[in-house]
């Protein structure tokens, strides 16, 4: 959008690629040619400046009074029809001499008229019969042939419009519009729209562009804050807690406990939880210890199960299972309790006696 942005400056059709890279991206701009180049972009602003509603999409098309937009990520450059870009949008008031069949044949002449007289002058052409205005503008890009198939299909879906006031046939490679109220300029009248507002226009339009790049990057921008701040906000927690944890716990290495639980295997899990996965693992002299993986939800979870790790870290009963250590400075946090061999409670209550229903 950078690039086309300074190509436009000077063009009404531009186009940019980046064929080669991870993500192929293909750019077009075309202005209708009865704009002079200040509203050329003026349009091409108020393109980019909606623009960030089509992301995150890999794809989009803009088409506006004046001016279309698309990027995709293959070339399209040369697509004149397609079934996805295929739009029609009609007015919402009846025309006021819509009653009889004159303004059906006014529309029909005019639509037909500006299809053959873009066909022949280049992709562009303008027409009014008896009230009724017609525009009709291809993409530099398409050739005539591709011109002619989109203008037919654009045509016979703005004509659908009638009765109303006005109608727009809209595809991957032409616009074509009719309404009973003049809405396009012709060479005179472009010519001293361009002469009188040049300055002023151009000001404009690389104000809005600047904007809309504006707002794109702090999108950007803010979206990674957001995860940024959401992680070392987990990280500042833990820091803060960390001394909470009472000192008989020693503190073990990530790598460690990660290498012990080969890798956090699947194989060694052992048990799942609210508050995470726990796995078996063996330590580096031999003892065989449980591993619990952390997950934290909010800022009070973390304070309430810092309290009572530190109270139970204070404890020693036959039936509590015995907190060794933590660890908290790596990626995740990881606790560490002892090992017991799948024994059910009544068993640590009771002893080896056995139990028959």
């Amino acid at each position: 959008m950078q690039t086309l942005s300074q190509i436009v400056s000077t063009n009404h059709f531009v186009t940019y690629s980046i064929p080669d890279s991870p993500l192929p991206m293909f750019g077009l701009i075309q202005c209708h040619h009865d704009l002079s180049q200040t509203d050329c972009l003026l349009c091409y602003a108020a393109t980019r400046i909606r623009l960030p509603r089509c992301l995150p999409s890999p794809s989009a098309a803009i088409f506006l009074d004046g001016c279309f937009l698309r990027y995709d990520t293959y070339s399209f450059y040369n697509e004149s029809v397609s079934n996805s870009l295929n739009k029609v949008k009609c007015g919402t008031e009846n025309a006021t001499q819509a009653g009889g069949m004159g303004f059906v044949r006014s529309v029909e002449y005019a639509v037909g008229n500006v299809t053959s007289i873009a066909v022949e002058n280049n992709g562009f052409g303008v027409v009014s019969v008896e009230r009724v205005y017609a525009l009709a503008q291809c993409w530099e890009s398409v050739g005539i042939d591709g011109c002619r198939e989109c203008l037919k299909k654009a045509g016979e879906a703005a004509k659908g419009c009638v009765p109303r006031r006005e109608g727009r046939g809209m595809n991957a490679g032409c616009y074509l519009r009719y309404s009973t109220e003049k809405f396009y300029n012709d060479g005179r009248e472009a010519g001293l729209h361009s002469h009188g507002m040049s300055g002023l226009g151009i000001i404009v339009a690389i104000a809005l562009a600047s904007v809309a790049f504006l707002m794109l990057s702090l999108f950007a921008a803010y979206a990674g804050y957001a995860r940024l701040s959401k992680r070392k906000e987990g990280h500042k927690n833990l820091g803060r807690f960390s001394g909470s944890i009472h000192k008989s716990s020693p503190n073990f290495k990530y790598e460690i406990l990660e290498k012990a639980t080969d890798y956090f295997n699947l194989s060694r899990k052992i048990g799942q939880g609210g508050a995470g996965s726990v796995y078996m693992g063996t330590l580096p002299d031999g003892q065989t210890v449980a591993v619990k993986r952390l997950v934290f939800n909010t800022r009070q979870w973390v304070d309430e199960f810092f309290n009572e790790v530190n109270l139970i870290s204070g404890i020693q009963h036959k039936n509590l299972v015995k907190l060794l250590g933590c660890s908290i400075e790596g990626p995740e946090s990881l606790l560490v309790y002892e090992y017991v061999p799948n024994r059910s409670l009544d068993q640590f209550l009771f002893g080896n006696w056995l139990l028959f229903a």
